[in-house]
């Protein structure tokens, strides 16, 4: 018999939550024990219609919900602000976490790490869920093998707090990996204004573009002699970052140590 895999979740009535508590409570081997949610008045969120047929009690407080609750899994799904501060608080309870939270910087990843190493504790930061998302990186690290020379445009809905997105900045890590650094355009070029030419990756350009009516959406442009090539991924609902969400706790609650990148549990 398959082991219940307890979990509870952050933000819960943001866009990415509330698809993330459907998926926990239409699966038969989980089991949700709570919630967070700072500036909400629920009790319970069978105070909310769709589900009112469930019994989950509603926390307000990161550390009421640790000290109330029994859990194997956090998913985390707030912002920069908080979402380091409850994923190092999940590490400390050796209680795994699920991260879609971006905006990390390198030395808290590390700092996140080797936290979960000292605890032997799984976890996973993934700056997108989307697995289309995640072939979509893959594919242009090996195009970068032959195109060294990349653009990045990442286009998301106007509600975004960070620019780049985790999964431009991904990107170009990934890309970074086979592409030696050098300088991208005419070593002339002026900006007449300041920011045309997008931020600057190790000689890639980042583009980030914030419209209401997005969700998630990024293109990798690839030019050469006599050539170019375009790859590019779209999320057109948040219900497409869930079995990337699946994936995660699945792997977080048998494998130790915390992943940074949803391209590293994928086979």
């Amino acid at each position: 018999m398959t082991k219940m895999i307890k979990i509870a979740v952050t933000g819960y009535t943001g866009r990415m939550g509330s698809e993330a508590v459907r998926l926990v409570l239409n699966d038969e081997n989980y089991e949700l024990v709570g919630v967070l949610g700072h500036r909400h008045q629920h009790q319970n969120i069978n105070e909310i219609a769709e589900f009112n047929t469930y019994d989950v009690p509603v926390y307000n407080e990161i550390e009421t919900l640790f000290s109330e609750e029994n859990f194997d899994v956090l998913i985390e799904l707030t912002t920069p602000a908080v979402g380091y501060k409850h994923t190092k608080m999940a590490l400390s309870h050796k209680v795994a976490p699920v991260v879609g939270t971006t905006g990390f910087t390198p030395e808290q990843i590390e700092e996140l790490q080797s936290l979960a190493i000292t605890n032997q504790t799984g976890g996973l930061i993934a700056p997108n869920f989307a697995v289309g998302a995640v072939l979509m990186m893959k594919f242009a690290r090996m195009a970068a093998k032959y195109f060294p020379d990349v653009e990045i445009t990442e286009l998301h809905h106007d509600r975004k707090l960070d620019a780049p997105s985790g999964t431009a900045v991904k990107t170009a890590e990934m890309i970074a990996e086979v592409r030696p650094e050098h300088y991208q355009g005419n070593v002339d070029e002026e900006e007449t204004m300041p920011g045309a030419r997008g931020a600057n990756y190790e000689g890639m350009r980042i583009h980030s573009v914030r419209l209401p009516g997005l969700i998630a959406h990024q293109e990798v442009l690839f030019g050469a002699s006599g050539q170019g090539l375009t790859i590019r991924h779209d999320s057109y609902d948040r219900a497409s970052f869930m079995s990337g969400v699946k994936l995660g706790v699945d792997h977080v609650v048998v494998n130790p140590g915390l992943v940074y990148g949803l391209d590293n549990i994928l086979d």
